[in-house]
């Protein structure tokens, strides 16, 4: 079976998507991964093969902003960080509801016609790529890469594109259009509302994927707790991150800090030697050293976090972080400060008590349990030949 996997050009796009299709290669399939080609290098290191699709996020964000007039009226090299967060959420309805799918939508028509996959696998905030499946008349299944928003604004918005498109009389009107859905969060953290709409839900385990990387042998063989921080790689600044580190100095715990290309370890100040500043951190490899987690509430580390057991202090900074730190919260599993509440102080307060309250710790262990319950990708990969039938 040729099978075209598809995902918006992100890390936290990208990364989901990708145990899934080498499991569908391993079980003998022929497999193409769409996505921007900035992250080509990443799906030919994990064996794939590459075609072009789409914008990155931040591109996304930086043409919903305004494009070229924004670019210029920041000195032409603005980032999505450069965004302020109180405008990011209004953003984010033009971005992913009309930017990004005719982007994506504009690149894989012509690819569904020289390629004629048998099946399309795309990542759910990809709904680009399900149009082009529709127009193509290509049966098409969605993979989450979290927790499903209940914010109504991106799907006005999204079938508002559809229509535009021509293809809004050949996709059902739910969260998964119409397709199939394989779930990698677990019920526990996901969206009772969702779970109880009727869609074909189909769940996977989430399966942690990074590029690989080297810790350095503080973090590996170093004595004591370990706090793993990171902010992802869309909004992130070296103040927030000095604020977080500044509130966990007064513990007796180590530090590992991922600071992403968006900021250079150097910003962060001195450290002492117990903190740890690194621009890319194999978080997957990381977390099996953490005792705990701080981050900003993005999907992919919320799961891996979850999966791996950990208990965790989310931070969120947008909109998968403002729907996940009380999903994870309602668990027990982790705790949340919303933007006003950050301090020093705060972090230090709520990092004491997930390091040494047991109930936290037990709630993080059990999500990891019914996580690991959950079927692996190659059991999704076996029933394919039920979404093209």
């Amino acid at each position: 079976m040729k099978v075209l996997f598809a995902s918006l050009g992100n890390y936290g796009h990208v990364f989901p998507l990708i145990p899934l299709a080498q499991a569908a290669q391993e079980a003998g399939h022929e497999v193409w991964f769409a996505t921007h080609a900035q992250f080509h290098p990443t799906v030919e290191k994990a064996g794939l093969r590459p075609v072009a699709s789409g914008l990155t996020v931040p591109e996304a964000f930086i043409e919903a902003a305004g494009g070229q007039a924004f670019l210029e009226a920041n000195g032409g090299a603005a980032q999505a960080s450069d965004i302020p967060p109180e405008v990011l959420a209004a953003l984010a309805v033009k971005a992913f509801g009309s930017v990004l799918p005719r982007s994506v939508f504009a690149d894989l028509t012509g690819l569904f016609d020289s390629l004629r996959p048998d099946l399309l696998v795309y990542e759910s905030l990809n709904p680009g790529a399900a149009f082009a499946a529709a127009a193509a008349g290509v049966p098409a299944v969605a993979q989450s890469i979290g927790r499903v928003s209940s914010d109504p604004q991106i799907p006005q918005e999204l079938f508002a594109t559809a229509a535009d498109l021509g293809v809004a009389d050949k996709l059902g009107h739910d969260a998964a259009l119409g397709n199939p859905y394989i779930d990698i969060c677990p019920p526990a953290v996901q969206d009772q509302d969702f779970l109880a709409s009727g869609v074909q839900v189909i769940p996977q385990r989430p399966t942690p994927f990074s590029e690989p990387g080297e810790l350095p042998a503080s973090i590996t063989e170093g004595q004591g707790p370990l706090v793993y921080l990171s902010f992802g790689t869309v909004v992130t600044s070296a103040q927030r991150l000095r604020t977080v580190i500044d509130g966990l100095l007064p513990l007796d715990v180590r530090v590992l800090v991922a600071t992403s290309s968006l900021v250079d370890p150097a910003e962060l100040g001195e450290l002492p030697d117990r903190v740890v500043a690194l621009p890319w951190v194999p978080q997957a490899e990381a977390l099996r050293h953490a005792t705990a987690v701080i981050h900003h509430g993005g999907h992919g580390t919320t799961l891996t976090t979850l999966a791996a057991g950990l208990p965790q202090l989310i931070l969120p900074a947008e909109g998968d972080g403002h729907a996940n730190a009380p999903a994870v919260r309602a668990t027990g599993a982790g705790r949340m400060l919303l933007g006003h509440e950050v301090s020093a102080e705060a972090v230090e307060r709520e990092m004491r008590l997930l390091l040494t309250d047991g109930a936290h710790q037990e709630a993080a262990r059990k999500v990891a349990q019914e996580i690991a319950a959950l079927p692996g990708p190659a059991d999704t990969v076996a029933r394919f030949a039920e979404f093209t039938g």
